[in-house]
């Protein structure tokens, strides 16, 4: 069984939870606390912004002069809670019946809370290798903020030996997720009164071509990719989430847009789905511009997040079963950032506290007993001698 949870761990996830980091909000506030009780250690932060210095990524080594060692993985934005039927304050982070509730208490300031709440423990390990902390912004709306902290992180010359994504997988070490990636095309046609459509290019009837090839894609994946057992949907996926156009019923319309999303298998290849929609509105484009050079299509990339392949015999999943007393691997639906610590050369597993079944949800919660659970996994990896199984 696993220890009770020590009252620092959990006062420390309280107060990350209280900090309303939505994505659209700025994380500093909660960076800063985690800057400033590391600071208290003696343990200098790295901080690497957004554009617009609103934002944030913190990255921090516990053990200066060790070999590089580990990563342990959290990002600090949240989704927000707008229109769901909360019992309470999403900002709360109430304890009742063994759990601890608010936005971001699964998904996945626990995590950070409960690493945090070991730093110490960290810096008086025996362990020959460092631990690096690494927290995010904008994972929520794109896995952008990681983008720049590993890209920081080589410039200061880090290579760490692997990384543990702190995502919720229920501490169930997962090896393998699909991709996300998400695009907006932008049509322009030309308007006309609707009673003389010859002399028009309807941008609403050019983006349902196109919304069409999208679907015809998606019936393709489903008939024809072959199975990666073990996910929810064993293929890749394709849809279309919004559409926009028109302005009235007797206007032949001159603008329409809609936003589709590919999540693309380990084995598939989302860029080269999307580079087959861009050349089906390419080949719509001779016929609109016949009737009105500037018509045709644009595309915007929303996000890129690429799918995750680990192993489970890896020497940093192998440490993550041990650590968690698990006999069995997973793989997870949801995104992540682990493809992109693995893209980066970094072998990497997702393993973490609650499960995304109560993440983004009204009355996110975390167990305590997988906040224990977690805690037990932190104390087992100070005591560990070498990454090696």
């Amino acid at each position: 069984m696993a220890p009770s949870l020590a009252p620092r761990a959990l006062a420390l996830a309280q107060q990350l939870v209280r900090f309303n980091t939505v994505s659209a909000n700025s994380n500093l506030d909660l960076i800063h606390c985690i800057r400033d009780e590391l600071k208290r250690l003696g343990v200098a932060s790295r901080l690497t912004y957004n554009a617009e210095k609103t934002k944030a990524n913190l990255f921090a080594t516990l053990g200066e002069g060790k070999p590089a060692g580990l990563i342990l993985s959290g990002h600090t934005d949240t989704v927000p809670w707008d229109g769901q039927a909360w019992s309470m304050d999403p900002l709360s982070a109430e304890v009742r019946d063994g759990r601890l509730y608010g936005r971001g208490s699964a998904d996945m300031k626990s995590f950070i809370a409960i690493a945090l709440a070991h730093a110490e423990t960290f810096l008086n390990s025996r362990a020959p290798f460092a631990l690096h902390f690494a927290f995010s912004y904008d994972e929520e709306v794109g896995c952008f903020g990681v983008k720049e902290l590993i890209a920081d992180m080589r410039d200061a010359g880090v290579a760490p030996l692997a990384c543990i994504v702190g995502e919720p997988t229920s501490m169930v070490p997962a090896i393998a997720h699909k991709g996300v990636y998400r695009y907006k095309c932008c049509v322009r046609g030309k308007e006309a009164h609707s009673s003389l459509t010859p002399h028009s290019v309807n941008a609403i009837e050019m983006a349902a071509k196109l919304v069409g090839q999208v679907r015809g894609m998606a019936e393709g994946f489903e008939r024809d990719e072959p199975r990666y057992e073990g996910f929810d949907v064993p293929f890749s996926t394709a849809s279309v989430g919004q559409f926009h156009g028109g302005i009235a019923d007797n206007v032949v319309p001159r603008d329409a847009e809609f936003r589709y999303e590919f999540r693309d298998l380990p084995t598939a290849y989302a860029r080269a789905m999307q580079a087959q929609v861009v050349a089906y509105a390419r080949s719509l484009e001779p016929a609109m511009q016949a009737v009105a050079p500037d018509t045709g299509f644009s595309f915007e990339t929303i996000c890129e997040i690429p799918s995750f392949l680990g192993a489970e015999g890896d020497a940093v999943t192998q440490l993550a079963l041990r650590l968690a007393g698990e006999q069995r691997v997973t793989q997870v639906a949801f995104g992540t950032e682990a493809g992109i610590f693995k893209n980066a050369g970094i072998p990497t597993v997702v393993c973490g506290p609650g499960s995304i079944q109560q993440a983004h949800q009204p009355d996110e919660y975390v167990g305590l007993d997988q906040l224990a659970r977690c805690q037990a996994f932190m104390e087992g990896l100070a005591r560990v001698e070498t990454l090696e199984p």
